[in-house]
């Protein structure tokens, strides 16, 4: 690109960079490389000032390309910027402070040259409209991200804020509506203590939180941080007594007035005793020991695993899918006899309950626990169901897990290097889906996918499993115009 007159210059190398610091009046040498989002925002702004300061020499530098440069002017982080006058460094600004950069350069290079030159308290000295905009749109964007992440945090606060907590029109003492009535009328008399929070006093947690839990309508329930469901759920599983089941599960405190009878508690003797008298049949015993072994990992949850109907049962089912797990599935709610009769025979009072080659494993909080500490894919394994994984067949299913496959520095929203950026760049340029991988992220994958691939660099990507080469072979097909059609045969 031309310098000056509003644009900005790329420079290939020291003797080019220092040709043309020598001669200019002032100059924001930029070194830049795409690896955040907010350099890829900085670097607009670099070229907005080269609009409003017209007089001035722009110049960006690829850090990464000339590590000469770089070393030169000890460049260890980037955006960074280095001002030249007379050729020499006057100032320098690292990281990505598009305020502060607007005020440096107009210190250095005068005001803007423009008719009414614009002062805002933001910037301190006079720039010009275009990086005035720049900045005022960069504000919004990050004000409505932080709003956002404000207002989730808020929120994992309020449902973690009580042992079970209701979310209700009105209070207690006073609801608003008959479903919220219902449910609180339902807690008193399980004596559960609960907290509550009035939806209709703070319209952005009413509306937050149908988001934040996939769940449309009021009143929602919590317990320990997790949606039990709306009014239907809580009534069904109150006159079920599995409501408290869960509670007693979770270690929630019941107090006396609860109108529900106390099971029994069965000794061991008891339960040696025949199936009719514990009350299941022979025939029910069969079906339900059919059921529980009907796949080597069978689940019994409220709905479907597309479309769980609490959120415990979506949480097992999240962690399974997580961990690659093939599974089968029963909808407890569809059928009353196997919801009752699988608590008799298993001795577990709640659900979900989730089973290995007929062996009850436990509910949700053991699976979780399993899942953390990597137990559960150890006893999977240990059982036959799935396969020790070997780094060979770890990198084949990587590869093999999206048609296009970029093994990358970062992701395709945060490069971590310009390489990456420029293939990122590219795909996206020719209307590209591909999936990604953050090499940086796992060095056994980093270092292996190296002598599976025969392939001494990153980024690598690939075609339906093939390695199709790093930077040079894309931006090549990219230049020719065959990138797309190359990844679409």
């Amino acid at each position: 690109m031309a310098s000056g007159g509003g644009a900005v210059r790329e420079v290939g190398s020291r003797a080019e960079l220092d040709a043309a610091v020598g001669g200019a009046r002032a100059a924001a040498v930029h070194f830049w490389a795409a690896w955040c989002e907010a350099s890829k925002q900085m670097d607009e702004v670099f070229a907005h000032l080269a609009v409003d300061f017209p007089h001035a020499l722009f110049l960006r530098v690829e850090a990464e390309e000339q590590p000469e440069i770089s070393e030169a002017y000890g460049v260890t982080a980037v955006p960074y910027f280095v001002l030249c006058k007379e050729g020499k460094p006057v100032d320098t600004l690292e990281g990505a402070n598009p305020a502060s950069l607007a005020n440096k350069v107009a210190k250095l290079a005068g005001p803007a040259n423009v008719a009414q030159p614009a002062a805002p308290a933001s910037l301190g000295v006079a720039a010009g409209p275009a990086v005035l905009e720049k900045v005022q749109e960069m504000a919004r964007q990050n004000g409505s991200s932080a709003a956002e992440s404000t207002l989730k945090k808020r929120l994992e606060q309020l449902v973690n804020s009580h042992p079970v907590i209701l979310f209700m029109k009105g209070n207690p003492e006073e609801p608003r509506c008959g479903f919220s009535r219902r449910v609180v009328d339902i807690l008193k008399q399980e004596g559960v203590e609960f907290g509550s929070f009035d939806i209709l006093t703070d319209n952005e947690v009413r509306e937050g939180l149908k988001k934040f839990s996939n769940w449309p309508t009021f009143p929602q329930l919590y317990c320990k941080g997790e949606l039990l469901g709306g009014c239907d759920i809580v009534i069904a599983m109150h006159e079920s007594g599995e409501l408290k089941d869960v509670l007693k599960e979770h270690n929630i405190p019941l107090t006396q007035q609860g109108s529900k009878i106390e099971e029994p508690v069965m000794s061991e003797s008891a339960n040696e005793q025949s199936p009719e008298a514990i009350g299941l049949t022979e025939a029910q015993k069969a079906r339900l020991e059919s059921l529980t072994n009907s796949n080597p990992v069978m689940i019994f949850i409220k709905g479907s695993p597309e479309e769980p109907k609490c959120g415990f049962s979506g949480k097992v089912v999240h962690i399974l899918k997580q961990e690659k797990i093939p599974f089968s599935s029963f909808d407890i709610l569809s059928d009353d006899e196997v919801r009752q009769g699988l608590k008799v025979l298993s001795d577990w009072p709640s659900y979900p309950q989730v089973y290995i080659k007929g062996e009850l494993v436990g509910g949700s909080d053991i699976v979780m626990e399993m899942h953390k500490s990597g137990e559960l894919k150890k006893v999977l394994t240990e059982k036959g169901i799935i396969r020790k994984e070997s780094l060979e067949d770890r990198l084949e299913a990587l590869i093999s897990s999206s048609p296009v496959m970029l093994f990358m520095k970062g992701n395709p929203d945060n490069p971590r290097c310009g390489f990456s950026s420029k293939v990122v760049n590219a795909l996206k340029g020719a209307g590209i889906s591909f999936g990604s991988f953050d090499i940086l992220s796992d060095e056994e994958v980093r270092q292996g996918l190296k002598t599976y691939s025969n392939w001494p660099t990153f980024p690598q990507l690939y075609y339906k499993s093939e390695l199709m080469g790093g930077c040079d072979i894309v931006l090549e097909l990219e230049k020719s115009g065959e990138l797309k059609s190359t990844l679409s045969e």
